[in-house]
This record gives C-alpha cells, structure tokens and sequence, in this order.
C-alpha cells in the first residue's frame, strides 16, 4: 500500500469532517470513497481506521463506518479533558519562556497581529477578519503544542485537535464569540510574554470555558431547530 496515497486521503477525509462537510452521522462507504479519490480501497481503509482512532469515526456492528455523531456528554467530556491539559501546557511555557526567552518569539509575534485584528475589528466586517483571525488561533494553539517541552503531554493535546476542530466551526457560528475570543487570545498572550503562569493556566481555562459554553447554546440550538447534524442527546454528567 502507498503510504502516500493513505497520508492523502486521511487529510481529505479529516478536512471534510472538521470543516462538517461530511456531517455528523455520514456513513464512509469505502468503495464509493475510493472512487471519488481514485485510489484502491486499501488506502481508504487504512484512512478511515486512523480516523476511528481519533474518535472522529466510529464502526457499528454489521453497518459500514460513519462520521461520528456529536453528543452533548461527549462535548462535555472532551472540553473537561482539555481544561485539564491545556492549562498545564500553557504553565510549562510560559515557565520556560522565562529561563528561555527565544521559545516566545512566536507569542510575541501572534500577540502583534491579535492587536492589528483588534483595530481591524473596529472598521472592518466580521467577515473580512474571521479567515485571519482563526487562522491566528490556530497558530497560537500548535506554537503551546511546540514550545511545551513535555512531549506526552504536547503529543496528547494534538490528539485532541481532530475532534476539537470541527466543534469550533459551531462555535464561530454565534456572532459575539469573535470578539470575545480575540480579548482571551490577547489574554493568553500577554501572560505568557509577561511570565505569568498562574495567569497563562487561568486564562486557558476560562477561554475553554467560555467555547463550552458557546459550543453547548450552538448544540442546543441545532437540536431545536431539527439541524441535519447527528447530534446525540445524552446525560451530561
């Protein structure tokens, strides 16, 4: 089997998942797939397996595999997990950007252009800055995840990233959550650079508690308004 080729497909399958073109529920039927890639159903195997390990597919007994559904506990549970990591990631750094002020280059850098986005705001449309804007907090995640020197932990909260990913494009359908983001962007930012850990960790954790939060009244909502995505409703707790 070319590695490639089930590389290539995997990253298909994942950005169609994530950005919810493949919605919730979808199932992966691995003949048409392969098909539409122009690839043997090997590959495609291989990609959707990958993808079940990342809990972004799931398998059900005598039926083909299928995008895996969203459920309220799951998000829940998931967003827990986080506020458990991240915040610890966030610690390590800016820990280690004290004794090693070049790992901060990055933030130093994000937090520059979170200021531009912030002026931008004011006099441009919300759809003019969102691109920029995500694309930022994408950057400022993966540079935690490079600068964090504990590897089991950076390699976990990249784990995580998959299922993460296609919950924020619920979230950034609730149009005050922008702005709201940016200023704890900004947060983060500024008390990692000021070498303020307790700061870092506390500012994480109210960022994931407020994307809760949103990602939750954006479930809801899509449950009430008998949305076309696979939203299971399960306990909470």
């Amino acid at each position: 089997m070319s590695r490639g080729k089930a590389e290539a497909v995997y990253m298909q399958l994942k950005e169609q998942i994530q950005t919810l073109e493949l919605t919730p529920g979808t199932k992966l039927s691995e003949v048409l797939i392969a098909e539409q890639v122009g690839a043997s159903r090997t590959p495609v195997r291989e990609a959707i397996r990958r993808l079940a390990r990342e809990g972004l597919v799931r398998f059900r007994p005598g039926e083909v595999a299928q995008v895996a559904p969203i459920s309220l506990r799951g998000v829940r549970a998931l967003f827990e997990f986080r506020m458990i990591l991240e915040p610890a990631a966030a610690r390590m750094v800016t820990l280690d950007g004290i004794r090693q002020p070049e790992l901060l280059k990055p933030f130093r850098e994000i937090s520059a252009e979170l200021d531009e986005i912030t002026e931008l705001l004011d006099t441009a449309g919300r759809e003019e800055v969102a691109p920029r804007f995500y694309r930022l907090t994408e950057q400022f995640d993966q540079a935690v995840i490079a600068a964090c020197h504990n590897e089991p932990l950076a390699t976990t909260i990249a784990d995580q990233r998959g299922q993460s990913a296609r919950l924020r494009r619920i979230a950034q359908s609730e149009p005050t959550r922008l702005r709201a983001s940016l200023a704890e962007h900004r947060r983060m930012c500024e008390a990692i650079l000021n070498g303020d850990p307790d700061g870092a960790a506390r500012e994480q954790s109210n960022h994931l508690a407020e994307s809760l939060d949103t990602i939750i009244r954006g479930l809801t909502s899509s449950i009430a308004s008998t949305s076309d995505l696979d939203i299971e409703i399960l306990p909470s707790a």
